[in-house]
């Protein structure tokens, strides 16, 4: 069983790779760049061929990330080729597109494959109104009942419940979560809900805050694509959020996950079927193209941000400085991956 779910997951993190590095290599094609390599995986070289265009197309051993090798990434390499076929000559705004295709491949492929998954299975809106508030626990205690609306968490604006969780997750200073709530007559309120602690059956404790959600069912041509949009803005805004909160401390690097909790997940997923396969595609591509796109050394928008200041200070930016700082970047990230890698091995046991 255990083998079908590592093909599975090559084939997930295959799919999502291509698509991304497929964007990159479109348009530095489509603009003149010349490239070395296309590369799906990193490492050893399983497989290789040269093509017509004198590309090489490869295969590598790591089935994690992939690469568009280019010339004049950032400066003149010393290659002996045409100086306009270099990158790092190119427009600023073609350097910005071929740098962002990925990011914006990955986006589209997400939405589709919810669109699709919804036209064949139907979609669900969970909207932040309680359908039910438990009696004896504390949603109920506090005075909240079902037609409610959750408008806003801890000062924080929700439109939906994906958000709603990741704000209830997030560290609290408080003894008590601070709900704004909208009534069905239009009337709003603020309660203080201090969540009772519980102990599960593996002895880990959660909160719980005794509320069930309405679930609105979307279906037809304009439900799906309706699903698939909603679905793709809260799945970007929950990721924006656990960013700040990784950044601010309100929620622990022990809550990342990297291939070995991305395995577990796969794995769970086989037992519920292809829709929730899709869904697990499509929310990967999300979080590759929205890391991707952060500002940070080594990642596109990393790249972005240095074409940006260049454009600012009106003159290049020094290509050595640039080139330390994205090797920079790539050994933080390199660092924090094996971080979570030891973290999830534990948790497995």
């Amino acid at each position: 069983m255990w083998i079908l779910t590592v093909l599975l997951l090559i084939f997930i993190l295959g799919i999502i790779i291509l698509v991304h590095e497929l964007g990159h290599f479109f348009w530095a094609k489509k603009f003149g760049v010349h490239i070395y390599e296309f590369s799906i995986g990193m490492g050893k070289v399983l497989f290789t061929h040269k093509g017509k265009d004198g590309i090489l197309y490869n295969v590598r051993a790591v089935p994690i990330g992939g690469f568009v090798s280019m010339a004049g990434e950032v400066y003149e390499d010393g290659e002996k080729i045409d100086k306009s076929k270099y990158m790092c000559n190119k427009p600023w705004w073609q350097r910005i597109i071929i740098l962002v295709a990925g990011v914006v491949n990955n986006f589209i492929l997400a939405i589709l494959l919810l669109f699709v998954s919804a036209l064949i299975w139907g979609g669900s809106s969970l909207e932040p109104i309680v359908e039910e508030a438990v009696s004896d626990l504390p949603m109920a205690q506090a005075g909240i009942a079902a037609g409610d609306r959750i408008t806003a968490i801890n000062g924080k604006k929700v439109k939906n419940w994906d958000v709603a969780q990741i704000l209830l997750y997030m560290k609290n200073d408080k003894d008590y979560t601070l709900f704004e709530i909208e009534h069905p007559d239009g009337k709003k309120d603020e309660y203080k809900v201090v969540p009772k602690e519980v102990e599960g059956e593996d002895g880990e404790k959660s909160t719980v805050y005794g509320v069930k959600i309405k679930t609105t069912e979307l279906t037809g041509l304009v439900g799906s694509l309706k699903y698939a949009f909603s679905k793709f803005g809260s799945v970007v805004h929950s990721m924006w959020l656990t960013i700040g909160g990784l950044i601010t401390g309100k929620i622990s690097l022990s809550a990342m996950s990297g291939p070995v909790g991305i395995y577990q997940v796969v794995d769970q997923s086989v037992g519920y079927g292809l829709d929730y396969i899709i869904y697990i595609i499509a929310f990967l591509s999300i979080n590759v193209g929205f890391i991707n796109i952060l500002p940070f050394p080594a990642f596109d928008g990393g790249r972005v941000f240095f074409i940006a200041i260049e454009k600012i200070k009106g003159s290049p930016i020094n290509a050595k400085f640039e080139n330390t700082c994205h090797t920079i970047g790539f050994i933080l990230l390199i660092i924090l991956m094996i971080f979570i890698t030891i973290h999830d091995i534990i948790n497995l046991f």
